[in-house]
C-alpha cells in the first residue's frame, strides 16, 4: 500500500485551517481523500459529461424510458439489497439539517429516529462549513458536542438514545475548491465522504452502529455504481467488512426514476433503500425538459404529491424498494410552526399530518421533517398506521407504472402573476443567504433550501422560455420576467438589514429567469462567491 507520505504528493489546501479543524485535516485523513480522488475523479467527470449527452438527446426529443440492457435486472425477483442495519431498522421520522454545532445537538436531541446531517443543499459549502461540520459530527459521534453560546448552554440528552447519524455528502456536481489534487479540485462528494468515514468509521462500528450516508443527486445507476466503488476501496483500505456502509439514495431526479431498480442492484449489500426527495425532483422535471412546451407546469403550489408524474413516482418507489427489501422513505414536511397565528398554525400543521398519512397509507417506511416541532405529529401518524418497524412486507403489487406514468404532466392549475413573485421571493431569498453563508432560510414560515430555489428558478426560466400567459392575461416575457425581479429585489433589500446581498443576488438571478442561459445549478453557478481560497499549503506541511 502506498504510503501517506506518497499519497500526500500533490495535495494543497488553499484555505485557513484553524486550530480546533487540525485534528479532521490530517496528514493521514488527507492521504486518503487523495486516494480517492485519483480512484475516481476519472469516472466522475466521464458521468457529468455523460448527463449532458443525455440532455442533448432529451433536447432531441428522446425522452427517457426504462432501460432495454438492464431489463434483466428488473425482471429477476430474486436478488435484494442489503438487510436493515443496526440503527437503521426503524425510520419512521428522521429530521434532517445542516451540521453546525448548534443544529446537530438540536437534532440529536429531538424525538426522532435519525437525523441526516446535511452537506449538500441545506449548507452552503463555505469552507468553514464544510470542515467545522466535519469536526461537529466527529464530536458528536464521540459524546464530546456540549457548548455554551451566551448563556445558553447545548447538551445531548443522557436520557434515551440518541437518533441514529446519517451524513448527506454533497452531489458527483461540485467541487471543493478548497483542496486541489495534482492541480485539480477535489470531488465535493469524495471529500466529505471521506473525511467524515476516515475518522468515524470504526468509533460508530464501536458504538454499535456503522457509517451511513444518503447519497443525492444520482442521475443513473452507473453513478450508484461510483458510490459502491468508493464505499468498497473505504472499507477494505481501513480494514471493516465490505456491507458496513449504508448508503440510502434520494430519487430527485427524473431520469433516476427509471433506473430504481438499478440503483439499488449496484449498491445492494449497501443498500439501505431510497428516498422520495419531492422538490428536487419537480426541479429535475422541469430543468430536463425545459426546452419541451407540453412539459411546463404551473404555479408551484399546483405541484402536489397527488398530480399524476409525482403520484406514480411514489408508487413506484416504493413497490421497488419493497420488492428488494429495503426502505421506502418519504419526503420532506419543511413546515416551521407559525407562533404568533393560531388558526394559521393550525392549518399548516393539518397540512403535514394529511401529508405524513397520504405516506403512512401509501406504504412508506418513513418521512421526513425539517423542524422538531413536527416530529410529534409525524410520529403519532406513522405510529398510528405502522404499528412495525417499517412496512417492507407491504409489496404494493397492485401497481403498475410504465413511461406514461412517470411522464404525465397533467397538473390542474394556473400560472399566476403571485406565482412568479413567490418564485422571486423564494430564488432571491436562498441566493441571498447563501451568498452570506447560509444553506437553509425561513421564507413564509417554510424551510426553504436549495431544491426549493432551483424549481423556483427553472419554472421562471421555462415560463419566459415558451411565452406561457399568466391567469390575468399577461404574456411572461423577458421584459416582464426582469420588471418583476427588480420590484422583489427592491421590495427584499429594503426590508433587510444594511449589509445585504440582494442586489447581488439579483445579479445572477437575472440571468437564469430569461428562458436564454440556463446554468447546471445555482450552486454552482454561486459557488465563487463563497470560495476563500488563501495562501496554498501542502498538505505535507501540516
Amino acid at each position: 500500500m502506498a504510503s501517506v507520505e506518497t499519497l500526500l504528493q500533490g495535495v494543497t489546501i488553499n484555505g485557513p485551517i484553524e486550530e480546533h479543524q487540525r485534528k479532521i485535516l490530517t496528514p493521514q485523513a488527507l492521504s486518503f481523500v487523495a486516494l480517492l480522488h485519483r480512484s475516481f475523479n476519472e469516472t466522475r467527470k466521464n458521468l457529468l459529461e455523460r448527463r449532458k449527452i443525455r440532455q442533448a438527446e432529451i433536447d432531441r426529443g428522446v425522452l427517457p424510458d426504462f432501460l432495454p440492457e438492464t431489463k434483466h435486472i428488473r425482471e429477476n425477483p430474486t436478488w435484494k439489497g442489503a438487510p436493515p442495519a443496526p440503527g437503521l431498522i426503524d425510520r419512521r421520522v428522521e429530521i434532517t439539517g445542516p451540521t453546525d454545532r448548534k443544529m446537530v445537538v438540536n437534532a440529536l436531541n429531538s424525538d426522532v429516529y435519525t437525523y441526516m446531517a446535511d452537506f449538500e443543499d441545506s449548507s452552503a459549502p463555505t469552507w468553514a462549513n464544510m470542515v467545522n461540520g466535519q469536526v461537529n459530527l466527529y464530536d458528536a459521534i464521540r459524546r464530546q458536542i456540549d457548548f455554551k453560546q451566551g448563556q445558553k448552554e447545548y447538551k445531548l440528552r443522557t436520557d434515551r438514545t440518541l437518533p441514529t447519524l446519517i451524513v448527506r455528502p454533497r452531489g458527483w456536481h461540485l467541487e471543493e475548491k478548497h483542496v486541489t489534487i495534482d492541480g485539480e479540485p477535489v470531488s465535493g462528494s469524495l471529500f466529505d465522504f471521506g473525511l467524515y468515514f476516515f475518522h468515524n468509521a470504526k468509533e460508530l462500528i464501536k458504538r454499535g452502529f456503522g457509517p451511513y450516508f444518503y447519497l443525492p443527486k444520482m442521475e443513473s445507476h452507473l453513478e450508484a455504481r461510483l458510490w459502491n466503488d468508493a464505499f468498497n476501496l473505504g472499507q477494505d483500505y481501513i480494514g471493516i467488512p465490505r456491507g458496513t456502509i449504508r448508503g440510502t439514495v434520494l430519487i430527485e431526479t427524473i431520469l433516476a426514476a427509471f433506473e430504481m431498480d438499478e440503483i439499488i442492484y449496484e449498491l445492494r449489500e449497501h443498500s439501505s433503500g431510497l428516498n422520495c426527495g419531492r422538490w428536487d425532483y419537480i426541479f429535475s422535471t422541469i430543468k430536463k425538459f425545459r426546452n419541451h412546451s407540453s412539459f411546463v407546469l404551473p404555479d408551484r403550489s399546483c405541484v402536489t404529491m397527488t398530480v399524476p408524474f409525482m403520484d406514480a413516482y411514489v408508487k413506484l418507489l416504493i413497490q421497488t424498494c419493497h420488492k428488494r427489501g429495503v426502505h421506502a422513505m418519504g419526503g420532506m414536511a419543511a413546515q416551521i410552526p407559525i407562533k404568533d397565528d393560531k388558526a394559521a398554525n393550525d392549518k399548516a400543521m393539518e397540512g403535514v399530518r394529511a401529508d405524513k398519512l397520504r405516506e403512512a397509507r401509501a406504504g412508506h417506511d418513513g418521512t421526513w421533517v425539517a423542524h422538531p416541532a413536527l416530529a410529534s405529529i409525524a410520529l403519532e401518524v406513522f405510529n398510528k398506521h405502522m404499528p412495525t418497524p417499517n412496512q417492507l412486507f407491504n409489496r404494493r403489487e397492485d401497481v403498475k407504472i410504465g413511461q406514461q406514468d412517470l411522464l404525465n404532466m397533467n397538473v390542474p392549475g394556473s400560472i399566476t402573476e403571485e406565482g412568479i413573485r413567490k418564485n422571486l421571493n423564494i430564488g432571491l431569498g436562498y441566493m441571498e443567504a447563501w451568498i452570506r453563508g447560509v444553506g437553509c432560510v425561513p421564507i413564509n414560515y417554510l424551510m426553504e433550501d436549495a431544491a426549493t430555489a432551483e424549481v423556483s428558478r427553472s419554472q421562471l426560466w421555462q415560463w419566459v422560455k415558451h411565452g406561457v400567459t399568466t391567469a390575468e392575461g399577461k404574456r411572461v416575457d423577458k421584459g416582464y420576467a426582469l420588471k418583476l425581479l427588480r420590484e422583489q429585489t427592491d421590495e427584499l433589500a429594503s426590508k433587510a438589514p444594511q449589509g445585504n446581498k440582494f442586489k447581488l443576488a439579483a445579479q445572477y438571478f437575472a440571468t437564469q429567469v430569461t428562458g436564454e442561459d440556463y446554468a447546471d445549478f445555482l450552486t454552482s453557478l454561486l459557488y465563487n462567491e463563497i470560495t476563500s481560497a488563501g495562501n496554498s499549503l501542502p498538505a505535507s506541511k501540516l
